[in-house]
């Protein structure tokens, strides 16, 4: 099938991740392919802690050359994005390739730099008004990630940042892609980078009754569309791909890892945190972006499903994918990879569009851990336990947010 005619066709020639499964892109689908588990217990968070587990990042991140005193400058949202950038930079040969007035960035993040915030009120309260870093107010900016990147790589065209929630990533990838296919731009990175794993964040999502309790087994706590599933398990991490028009990769030689072919948002206008209970809004979105992509649902091989392993969130959006491809549901195999990462909040999205990525061009699709025992209510054709190999075409990608955002990227094999 064609895109719409009429505009620039885009395609996905870098990318880059630090997540908890690894530092790169290549250590992150290793184990996430291999179906590991960057979820742990965590030693530093407050024991008062109903939820003491989370997924963070580990390892050293490489953000360049940059002075380790310039760093210290950076909340560590902005760091993570600056290394997942830089690889995906580096993956697509980018650097002066471009015009720097026609590239640019769109990186979300669904909460910014709220440890820096956190940590600048405790100085306040400490030690007085004096005690504030004056780098505070743009360190725990959610736009800062897109602003860092753009400064570090020198790109002048759109420098935008979507606060959608969990869908912040997804939605950036999206309308950065439109600023290219209406000639805004040649090139974009796109993606997300999240850092909230503090002891705020995780009383208020505990709080909430949406974090799982299973603090004596946290690689099993994650547990997406399985019956015994309680809740999402907090993670950190960055993700960013380079979105190129088609033309331009073509005439520098690029590689085009996979080509982004649909897009769509919607909103629930529900409620402020729960899924529309009538899978009405992720419908209308995968739905649009089908129509976006000239797509029909029999079309799609591969679906990265959103599902954080809440009760009520997974239940949607199974109901929601029934509604859209009808009877061809059970021929589409159903990765949910948060089993593994945790739940990256804004930077999910992109992290699961990148895992898509990699399938379609792997024919290999990323397993659904801790799917011991699915739920009646979500039976799909669940990729549940290890990796399978599939020669996949077409891929969706389902980001779902609180405020009832939704976002559905659609990805297709270079040269289908």
């Amino acid at each position: 099938m064609s895109p719409t005619a009429g505009r620039r066709r885009v395609v996905v020639t870098g990318i880059g991740c630090v997540t908890p499964l690894g530092t790169d892109a290549a250590s992150t689908w290793e184990a996430a392919t291999a179906g590991r588990c960057g979820i742990a217990l965590l030693d530093d968070v407050d024991e008062r802690l109903s939820v003491r587990i989370g997924a963070r990042v580990t390892g050293e991140l490489d953000c360049g050359d940059l002075h380790p005193k310039e760093l210290r400058r950076y909340d560590r949202t902005m760091r993570l994005g600056l290394a997942a950038a830089r690889e995906a930079v580096l993956d697509a040969a980018l650097a002066g390739q471009v015009d720097p007035d026609r590239a640019g960035v769109a990186i979300g993040s669904g909460i910014g730099g709220i440890g820096t915030l956190l940590e600048n009120h405790r100085s306040y309260l400490e030690h007085g008004p004096r005690r504030v870093s004056p780098f505070f107010i743009p360190m725990t900016l959610a736009n800062m990630p897109s602003g860092v990147v753009a400064i570090h790589h020198g790109l002048r065209g759109p420098n935008l940042c979507h606060v959608t929630a969990c869908a912040s990533s997804s939605h950036s990838i999206g309308e950065a892609a439109r600023c290219i296919e209406r000639g805004d731009a040649d090139v974009m990175l796109a993606g997300g980078a999240e850092a909230a794993v503090n002891d705020l964040v995780m009383a208020g999502f505990a709080n909430m009754h949406a974090l799982s309790r299973r603090n004596d087994d946290p690689e099993r706590a994650s547990r997406p569309f399985d019956l015994a599933r309680d809740g999402f398990v907090l993670g950190e991490g960055a993700a960013v791909l380079v979105l190129e028009a088609v033309e331009h990769a073509a005439a520098r030689g690029a590689r085009a890892r996979a080509e982004l072919v649909g897009y769509a948002a919607s909103g629930d206008a529900a409620h402020m945190a729960a899924p529309d209970a009538e899978s009405g809004g992720a419908a209308r979105c995968m739905a649009a972006a089908l129509a976006d992509a000239d797509l029909a649902p029999s079309d799609v091989d591969h679906i990265n499903a959103h599902a954080t392993s809440t009760p009520a969130g997974d239940t949607v959006e199974v109901e929601s994918i029934r509604r859209v491809f009808g009877g061809h549901t059970e021929a589409i195999p159903v990765s949910a990879t948060k089993g593994m990462t945790g739940h990256l909040l804004g930077a999910a999205g992109a992290l699961e569009a990148l895992f898509c990525v990699r399938s379609l061009e792997e024919g290999l699709l990323p397993p659904t851990i801790n799917l011991d025992d699915p739920d009646p209510d979500c039976a799909l054709d669940h990729v549940a336990g290890k990796a399978r190999p599939a020669g996949i075409r077409v891929a969706l990608s389902n980001s779902f947010g609180f405020g009832g955002v939704n976002a559905a990227l659609i990805l297709q094999r270079s040269g289908a």
